[in-house]
């Protein structure tokens, strides 16, 4: 008979079939683990860098570029910041930080699509990461337009049949003066209910919002009683303007809300299918408070809030600007486009 312990000292042995033994006992490795999304994430930059580790000083090992949607496995805060976003995104591939990333809520919705709609159109929001719009005329049939991006938020006024035959949404373009059409299973139409007023019409005179430039945040009063408060993005300051253009710094001040639209188209107001051009068709929840346009309003081009952003209007998160919009002055009727008239005080400071 072998010595099966041949090589080896009588305690080596016994502490080898015993850790046989025990491995006998324990459950086998997991094969897999499971890295079902949590979110889906939309590349709204030119490029982002993929990182080793949730921290810009990490490792680069990869780079995504404008548009493709990445399957977010973790949201991290990291302790490597940076302070003022310290939110990371865990995908199979690395790390990125969501300045430049649009969280998309997943799995996706699947939205219901009606008969016919109201007199006058109604609004509705985009709930995929993006869609390619379409411009129909005589002369060239149908061309594709822009892309619409989730949350972007459009002025439906009909029901067609779109270039494959399937429901399309007819979009008013009020800026442009044109219509465009975008597939019907992509939008979410809005219940009215959910943009109307919150019914303070009363206490006008009691409501103010503080946009402070310093700090980045947004404080809405009821009187002396901060009723909301939030992180912002306000404009990129600007040190040289080149004439004939606008500074890219938010204006400060006194101002009052003139004008409230729940979709807006912003940019330089070219008809174009680039993806890289500066046209922000459907940007949401917007509220003009200065002479040039600058207005609060929703945001979907960028998550790094906090930080100034823009090209002088005050950025917002979705969900803050639909809070504000709701229960700023002048009320909005959600049967209209816009509403007008000397609103709600705006400080700068």
């Amino acid at each position: 008979m072998p010595d099966l312990a041949a090589g080896c000292s009588r305690r080596e042995f016994l502490r080898g079939a015993t850790l046989v033994f025990a491995g006998a006992l324990l459950p086998a490795p997991a094969l897999f683990v499971d890295e079902t999304p949590i979110a889906l994430g939309r590349v709204t930059a030119a490029l982002i860098n993929v990182y080793a580790g949730p921290s810009f000083s990490a490792k680069r090992i990869g780079k995504q570029l404008r548009d493709q949607v990445l399957d977010i496995l973790e949201i991290v805060q990291s302790v490597q910041g940076p302070k003022a976003n310290p939110i990371w995104y865990r995908l199979a591939a690395g790390y990125v930080h969501r300045a430049y990333v649009q969280r998309v809520a997943y799995p996706l919705l699947s939205n219901p699509i009606p008969r016919r709609l109201p007199d006058g159109g109604m609004v509705g929001e985009i709930t995929v990461p993006k869609t390619t719009s379409f411009h129909y005329t005589r002369e060239n049939g149908w061309q594709p337009l822009y892309r619409l991006y989730y949350q972007s938020v459009h002025w439906i006024t009909s029901l067609v049949e779109g270039p494959d035959g399937q429901p399309w949404y007819r979009v008013l373009d009020q800026l442009m003066n044109a219509e465009y059409h975008v597939p019907a299973g992509d939008v979410h139409l809005i219940d009215t209910h959910t943009y109307s007023p919150t019914g303070q019409a009363l206490y006008k005179d009691q409501k103010k919002i503080v946009v402070s430039i310093k700090e980045q945040s947004l404080k809405a009063y009821f009187g002396d009683l901060v009723l909301f408060e939030t992180k912002v993005s306000s404009g990129v300051h600007t040190e040289h303007v080149p004439e004939g253009e606008l500074p890219t710094d938010t204006p400060m001040g006194n101002f009052h809300i003139q004008l409230k639209m729940p979709s807006r188209h912003m940019g330089n107001g070219k008809l174009t299918a680039d993806p890289a051009a500066y046209e922000l068709p459907g940007v949401p929840w917007v509220m003009v408070f200065q002479k040039d346009g600058i207005a609060l309003h929703g945001t979907y081009w960028h998550d790094n809030f906090g930080s100034p952003m823009s090209h002088g209007c005050v950025n917002l998160r979705n969900a803050d600007a639909l809070w504000l919009f709701r229960w700023t002055d002048p009320e909005y009727d959600p049967r209209d486009y816009y509403a007008q008239g000397m609103g709600t005080l705006v400080q700068v400071v």
